[in-house]
């Protein structure tokens, strides 16, 4: 990470909640909302940081140090009033949204739910639809040793070890484990055992120009999901990603930035 970050902190759900954003770049304001492992800067950011300045919300649970704000959450429409009060507490509306994975269905949303909120949406591999003919693989409760699999087309790849790389301290890669594991059951809290809660009778309502993005090789969700997205929301196209899986942003992040920087301008 190469942009300096500071944090904003907005007191939600009755005084009950702390969430965390993460704020960095220069330029207009654009929302980030991160997939299910929890927010990690990563150079994708850092380049859209140099056009933008990038709001990034932390899921409750997922801030280190403050693990229960999750028991709080009790379901999806919590965490979307929760979200809709911290970007109204920060004064962003009418702004671009970009989600990653969890990060999408969260965007997608608080787009049909508030189609004022953003004025473009970015989803990138995101969850929240289900097809019996292609389910979604269970990254929850998948063994450690398959997720790389899940996420990348080649885990192999300089960008693929790099994000999956942990700290060579033991204590240090202890901590970063259990809070990856932690992470994982927070988000994981409002997806399975299916992912799908009725966002595909909400998705009509998203009346913002939508970018659906699509890691062509993704094997946790299945590239026909971006024709799922597209096919509900109006004003929308699909940009697929080759030589890449579930984390397109990470694994070919030129093309990603490409589309996605081109799409917002």
């Amino acid at each position: 990470m190469t942009t300096p970050l500071t944090d904003r902190t907005v007191r939600t759900w009755n005084d009950t909640i702390t969430v965390r954003v993460r704020v960095g770049g220069e330029g207009p304001p654009l929302v980030y909302l991160h997939p299910s492992a929890g927010l990690a800067w990563d150079p994708f950011l850092d380049k859209l940081a140099r056009r933008y300045t990038i709001y990034a919300p932390e899921f409750p649970g997922t801030t280190p140090g403050d693990p229960y704000a999750i028991h709080q959450v009790d379901d999806l429409w919590d965490t979307v009033l929760i979200y809709e009060q911290t970007l109204r507490e920060l004064g962003l509306s009418g702004v671009p949204v970009i989600g990653q994975s969890f990060g999408g269905m969260l965007a997608a949303e608080l787009a049909a739910a508030y189609p004022d909120l953003f004025s473009q949406v970015v989803l990138l591999d995101p969850v929240g639809l289900w097809r019996d003919d292609s389910p979604v693989a269970n990254w929850i409760a998948a063994p450690p040793s398959e997720l790389p699999a899940m996420l990348f087309a080649d885990p192999g790849s300089d960008a693929a070890q790099a994000m999956l790389a942990l700290p060579e301290d033991s204590d240090a890669r202890a901590d970063a484990l259990a809070q990856m594991v932690w992470n994982l059951g927070a988000t994981g809290k409002l997806c399975w055992p299916i992912p799908d809660r009725g966002l595909h009778k909400r998705l009509h309502r998203i009346t913002r120009p939508t970018l659906v993005v699509w890691g062509e090789e993704d094997a946790l969700i299945s590239p026909v999901y971006a024709d799922e997205f597209a096919a509900r929301i109006a004003d929308s196209r699909v940009e697929l990603i080759p030589k890449s899986g579930h984390i397109p942003q990470v694994e070919q992040m030129e093309a990603t930035y490409t589309a996605v920087s081109t799409f917002l301008r």
